[in-house]
């Protein structure tokens, strides 16, 4: 699979599997965080190898060093959503004193959710494959038209 591929069914996973404020929600952070690591360290190890010669098939190392960048940006908002995440997981909201306090640990946590979604956005736009200018074709001639059969009167 392609960098942008492995970014993109990555970033897949990560929109079908998402954060809530439970237990369920906490290992899919934390899980998040794993994939991430995996492609983040697959990514930089294309960039290497593409530094290489007669490597072929990878996007040039500047793009993959950039996607990189992208990619390690998502994984420091996933590693700062954990605390407000576990504080809301771990603490009773029973009371309407103790919503109203969780209040700023669901805006933490949507801050850092919404970096990482713009951060993944950004990985997968750096490895977008620049498409060749159409090509002007010649324009296409006239149909030819019969000789117009006469007829014998």
């Amino acid at each position: 699979m392609s960098p942008r591929q492995a970014v993109e069914a990555v970033t897949a996973d990560i929109r079908d599997h998402h954060i809530t404020v439970d237990g369920t929600g906490l290992f899919n952070a934390t899980r998040h965080i794993d994939l991430l690591c995996h492609l983040t360290a697959r990514i930089a190890a294309d960039a290497e190898y593409q530094l290489a010669p007669n490597i072929a098939d990878l996007p040039p190392a500047k793009d993959l060093g950039q996607n990189v960048s992208h990619l390690g940006q998502a994984i420091a908002h996933y590693a700062q959503a954990l605390a407000p995440l576990i504080t809301l997981t771990t603490t009773a909201q029973g009371t309407l004193q103790q919503k109203l306090d969780s209040l700023d640990q669901h805006s933490r946590l949507r801050v850092h959710l919404d970096g990482a979604g713009r951060a993944l956005a950004s990985a997968s736009t750096a490895l977008e494959v620049p498409r060749p200018p159409a090509a002007s074709s010649p324009p296409v001639p006239a149909p030819l038209r019969a000789p117009a059969a006469r007829r014998r009167t």
